[in-house]
C-alpha cells in the first residue's frame, strides 16, 4: 500500500515512540479512508462519463449566468464540476461582454459541497496534503479575485464551501426553499473560505459560532437574511430577477467598486484563505476527520 510506512529499527525514544503510536493509530484510519474515497470516486466517475454540460451558461443584458447543472448529485463539487465551472469563470472574467457574474445551481439544492469522493484519491500523505492545501485555496481564490461584480443565486440548500464561497461574492439572495450549513466542527476540520474572520464580521461573533462550531446551526434563507449572512430572500419565481437587479444597481453606479460584503480588503482575506487551506490540509489527515470519514 502506497499508505505503508516502515518505523526505522533500533532502541526507540520517548518521542519517536509517541510518533510510531500516532502512526499506527492514523495510518490504518487513513487507508481505510482513502479506500472508501475511491469507490465513491470510482462510481462518481461513471456516473459522469455520460453527463451533459456540468455548467450552463446564459447571457442577458451584459450579465452571464452560470448554472450548475448536476442534480442528481446536488450540484456537488467534484473534480469535473469544479473544472467546469472555474473554466466558466475564468472565460466570464476575460470577456469583454460580460459586465457582471451569477452563480446559481439547477434542481432542489443549490450545491451540497465538496464531493470528498469526486476530488481525492489514495496518495502518499505529503501528497495528500499538498494536494488538499492548493485545491482549497484555488477554489475560494477564484471568488476573491473574481475581477467583475458577482451575485450568487441560491436556489436551495448549500453545505460547506458553497456557502463560504458564497459569502464571498459581492452579494447573495436566496429563494425560501434555502438553507445554509457548514457542519466543519462535526467533520473534524476548521473553518474555510474566510469564514473563520468573514462570518464574525457578516452577522457577529455569536450567529458565527452557532454556524461554525458543534452547535452546528443551519439558518434557513430568512434567517440567514435577517442576521445579515445573505443579502435578500425572496420566492423561487424571483430569485435570477432578484440576482439580476442586485447586479444593475452596482453597474449603475459609476463610483461602485467591486468588494466583499462586510468590508472585507481582498488581499487580507487571501491571506485568511492560506492558512485557512494549510490548517485544512493538517485536518485532513488527523485522526478527527479520519475517524468522522470512516464514519459517515
Amino acid at each position: 500500500s502506497v499508505l505503508t510506512h516502515l518505523s526505522p529499527k533500533g532502541p526507540e525514544s520517548t518521542p519517536q515512540k509517541e510518533r510510531h503510536q500516532t502512526r499506527q493509530t492514523t495510518l490504518p484510519m487513513l487507508r481505510q479512508t482513502c479506500s472508501v474515497l475511491l469507490r465513491r470516486r470510482t462510481s462518481a466517475l461513471r456516473a459522469f462519463a455520460t453527463k451533459p454540460d456540468l455548467t450552463l451558461v446564459e447571457d442577458r443584458d451584459g450579465i452571464r449566468t452560470i448554472t450548475m447543472n448536476n442534480p442528481a448529485k446536488y450540484n456537488g463539487w467534484t473534480d469535473p464540476m469544479l473544472r467546469s465551472w472555474m473554466g466558466r469563470f475564468a472565460d466570464a472574467a476575460t470577456d469583454d461582454s460580460v459586465k457582471a457574474l451569477i452563480l446559481t445551481g439547477s434542481g432542489k439544492y443549490y450545491c451540497a459541497g465538496v464531493d470528498l469522493s469526486g476530488t481525492i484519491k489514495p496518495m502518499w500523505p505529503k501528497q495528500l496534503h499538498d494536494q488538499i492545501y492548493t485545491f482549497n485555496k484555488r477554489v475560494f481564490d477564484t471568488f476573491l479575485e473574481f475581477p467583475k461584480p458577482l451575485c450568487v443565486a441560491v436556489n436551495g440548500p448549500a453545505i460547506g464551501a458553497s456557502v463560504t464561497t458564497a459569502t464571498l461574492a459581492d452579494c447573495v439572495v436566496a429563494s425560501t426553499n434555502a438553507t445554509f450549513s457548514t457542519p466543519f466542527a462535526r467533520l473534524g476540520v476548521p473553518p474555510e473560505g474566510c469564514s473563520s474572520v468573514h462570518f464574525a464580521r457578516l452577522m457577529g461573533p455569536e450567529n458565527a459560532m452557532r454556524m461554525l462550531g458543534m452547535d452546528g446551526w443551519a439558518p434557513t434563507a430568512k434567517e440567514a437574511a435577517a442576521v445579515g449572512l445573505i443579502n435578500e430572500c425572496v420566492s423561487s419565481e424571483d430569485l435570477l430577477d432578484a440576482a439580476h437587479a442586485q447586479l444593475r444597481s452596482r453597474l449603475a453606479n459609476a463610483d461602485y467598486v467591486k468588494n466583499h460584503r462586510g468590508y472585507a480588503d481582498t488581499a487580507e482575506l487571501i491571506k485568511v484563505n492560506d492558512r485557512e487551506s494549510k490548517d485544512l490540509a493538517d485536518a485532513f489527515l488527523a485522526v478527527p476527520f479520519l475517524r468522522a470519514q470512516a464514519d459517515f
